[in-house]
């Protein structure tokens, strides 16, 4: 974890123990105590476990601009433990894509997207000062998907030029209409039992309800994605926004939470989203020639 995530994590766990600001400014955080049920998006609920409290879409923004992170706008709530033992952070999200077909799920090329995002953070580093460089160090996690349970998870381990590692874990579900994305914020050493807890105790309480889960998907009605999981390990919007918006747009998209280094996901989605662009291109080409009358 990068020392202004490090930074970032204890600012807001002070705020949560009533520590470092006035009450006054403490009071501006609505926060939610564990056993209450909150409703999210009209698609989902959540019951707040045990010794952790919740932060609702808005809170949860209002957090992050506070401590100096950049809000997605995805956010649709945050949880923090109340044990000071415990040295994590979680950020909800859900992105309205489209239903993402898992046909991919065979074919994820845990390889090939790791060197994508080597090649493309080296050639950006060529732009950046010694002391600010970072590096791939590799899969923290490596990407696998669940067709049972409709989930996909990933971590990339990253390191400065300090040599100092972070990484932040993604677990993401697929509903009928996108994904929620839950963006485990933590370190290498607790990464396991904070994943535990993830699953034990908040992804157990969180609900997708009915007319909204994955197998819900109605393909006569619904639309679909224009990518797949390849697409969304690649950043969410990834191929798309590569492909319709431009670089600049994938800056404001993913610049937060330090999940994934901006350098590191543009320099990735521009080699891999060539490639497939270009077979896409390819393919477009050859169906138009094959549509063309014969002389």
């Amino acid at each position: 974890m990068s020392k202004r995530s490090w930074l970032s994590f204890f600012t807001v766990l002070m705020i949560s123990f009533g520590m470092l600001l006035p009450v006054a400014a403490e009071q501006t955080f609505n926060w939610v105590k564990s056993g209450t049920k909150v409703e999210l998006e009209n698609k989902f609920s959540f019951t707040v476990p045990e010794k952790m409290v919740y932060l609702n879409k808005e809170d949860t923004i209002k957090m992050e601009q506070q401590v100096g992170d950049i809000p997605t706008m995805r956010e649709i709530g945050s949880v923090l433990p109340q044990e000071e033992a415990d040295q994590w952070l979680l950020y909800m999200e859900y992105e309205e894509t489209g239903h993402i077909s898992d046909d991919e799920q065979n074919d994820i090329d845990a390889e090939e997207l790791l060197q994508s995002y080597k090649d493309g953070t080296e050639e950006a580093n060529k732009q950046r000062k010694p002391e600010d460089q970072f590096h791939v160090v590799g899969w923290n996690v490596e990407p696998t998907y669940d067709a049972k349970t409709h989930e996909l998870e990933y971590s990339m381990l990253l390191e400065s030029a300090q040599k100092e590692k972070f990484l932040n874990y993604k677990l993401q579900v697929l509903t009928r209409t996108g994904y929620v994305s839950f963006i485990l914020v933590t370190d290498q050493e607790h990464l396991q039992a904070d994943k535990q807890t993830l699953r034990a105790s908040i992804l157990k309480n969180f609900t997708v309800k009915e007319g909204h889960r994955y197998s819900d998907f109605d393909e006569k009605t619904d639309q679909v994605a224009e990518y797949g999981l390849t697409g969304l390990i690649l950043g969410g919007l990834g191929l798309a926004a590569a492909k319709k918006l431009g670089l600049m747009a994938l800056i404001l998209a993913f610049a937060k939470k330090g999940w994934i280094l901006i350098v590191v996901l543009i320099g990735a989605i521009a080699k891999f989203g060539k490639r497939l662009f270009g077979k896409k291109q390819t393919t477009e080409n050859i169906e138009a020639d094959e549509d063309k009358p014969s002389a």
